[in-house]
C-alpha cells in the first residue's frame, strides 16, 4: 500500500490510464536485479528508483574510474575509486528512499549468478562483455526469469528482452560468443548513447512490471545514434540450440593479502611477477612497486609477463585486479593472485 508522501511523488505516472494505482502497486512490489552499474546501468537504475520499483538489486565489482564519468552520470569526481554498487545504492536512496536497495559488490558469475537471480522476478543486463551475457542469459532461462537486454558501441545501441512467458533467449539472437570482446574501453562510445539505451531499458522494465503496452519481447531494437537510424526486428527461435543449464561453480579465484605478499618478496623475489592493473595517474600517485599494466591493456600484453612466475594483481580496492585474475587464468599457464583489499 501506498503511503500519502508515496501517492504525491507518484501522482503523475499514476494519471495514465494504463498505469494508475493498480500498476503503481505493481511496481513497489516488483524485484528487479541489475547487472552492471556503468554506463547502462546508471540511467536505468535513476528512473527505476524515481519510478518506484520496490526493490533493486545491483551487481557490480567495479569502482569509479575517471573515465566513467562522461557517461555514467551516477557518479562524480569525488566517487572515484569507490565501490559503483555501493555509491549507486547511497544515491538512489537519497532519490527514494521509500525503496529497498541491496548491493553486491562482487563479480556476476557462475559461483553466485544462481543463488543471486532467484531472489528476484525480472533480470536487467547492462553488462558490458559477452561472458557475463551468456551467463546471465543460461541463468535466466534456466530459472524462468524474464531478461530485459542492452548494449553499446561507439554510436550504436541494441535493446530486447528475451525469455519472456516462453519467447526466445539470447542464445536465439547469438547461439555462441564471438571471437573476440570488443568493449567500450576498446572501441569507444559516444556520452550520450548509454543513456539513451538505459532509458529504453528502464522503459521495458516498467512495461514489463505494469503488464502494459506492446514490449520488446521476442524483438531487437537497434539504434544508430550517427545515423540516426532505427530499426526494430523479430528474432526467431534457433532450433539447434542447447538448451541452458545453470552453470556450474568455478572454483574460487587465489587471493593474498598483505602480509603474504611482503613475505613473498622478501622470500623469493625473483619468482613473483607485481602488476599494478590501474590507471596510469593511479600508479604514478602511489604504488607498491611491479610492472604498470592497465587492466583495459592486459589482455592484448601478456606477452610481457614472464612464464613460470607467481603472477600478483593489485589495484585500489581489490575489485579490478579480482578481475585481471580473471583474464589471465585461461591464457597464463603459471598461478596468479589478486590482492586482497588492494592498496
Amino acid at each position: 500500500m501506498l503511503v500519502k508522501e508515496e501517492q504525491q511523488r507518484y501522482q503523475r505516472q499514476m494519471l495514465l490510464p494504463e498505469l494508475g494505482a493498480a500498476g503503481q502497486a505493481k511496481l513497489k512490489a516488483a524485484k528487479v536485479l541489475v547487472i552492471g552499474a556503468g554506463g547502462l546501468g546508471c540511467p536505468l537504475l535513476q528512473y527505476l528508483a524515481a519510478a518506484g520499483v520496490g526493490e533493486i538489486g545491483i551487481v557490480d565489482d567495479d569502482v569509479v574510474d575517471l573515465s566513467n564519468l562522461h557517461r555514467q552520470i551516477l557518479f562524480n569526481a569525488s566517487d572515484i575509486g569507490q565501490p559503483k554498487a555501493a555509491v549507486a545504492c547511497e544515491k538512489l536512496k537519497l532519490l527514494n528512499p521509500h525503496l529497498s536497495l541491496i548491493s553486491y559488490m562482487q563479480r556476476f558469475d557462475a559461483a553466485c549468478a544462481a543463488t543471486i537471480c532467484s531472489n528476484y522476478h525480472l533480470v536487467v543486463d547492462c553488462s558490458d562483455n559477452f561472458d557475463t551475457r551468456y551467463l546471465v542469459n543460461d541463468t535466466c532461462v534456466a530459472l524462468g526469469k524474464t531478461l530485459v537486454f542492452g548494449s553499446i558501441l561507439r554510436f550504436e545501441g541494441q535493446v530486447a528482452v528475451f525469455n519472456h512467458n516462453g519467447c526466445v533467449s539470447y542464445r536465439d539472437l547469438y547461439p555462441e560468443p564471438p571471437s573476440e570482446d570488443i568493449s567500450c574501453a576498446d572501441g569507444g562510445v559516444v556520452g550520450t548513447l548509454p543513456g539513451l539505451i538505459g532509458l529504453y531499458m528502464a522503459n521495458e522494465t516498467i512495461k514489463l512490471i505494469c503488464e502494459i503496452g506492446e514490449t520488446l519481447a521476442g524483438k531487437l531494437m537497434s539504434i544508430d545514434l550517427l545515423n540516426n537510424t532505427q530499426y526494430v526486428f523479430s528474432i526467431q527461435a534457433d532450433a539447434t540450440a542447447a538448451s541452458p543449464t545453470l552453470p556450474k561453480t568455478e572454483e574460487t579465484l587465489k587471493e593474498i593479502d598483505r602480509t603474504t605478499l611482503a613475505s613473498w618478496l622478501e622470500t623469493k623475489p625473483g619468482e613473483i611477477f607485481l602488476i599494478d592493473v590501474r590507471e596510469a595517474y593511479e600508479h604514478e600517485e602511489y604504488n607498491i612497486g611491479g610492472t604498470h599494466i592497465s587492466l583495459y591493456d592486459l589482455s592484448s600484453a601478456i606477452n610481457r609477463i614472464p612464464a613460470g612466475r607467481q603472477v600478483v594483481c593489485y589495484c585500489q580496492t581489490g575489485q579490478k585486479s579480482k578481475m585481471a585474475v580473471k583474464l589471465l587464468q585461461p591464457h597464463y599457464e603459471g598461478e596468479v593472485y589478486s590482492l586482497k583489499g588492494g592498496v
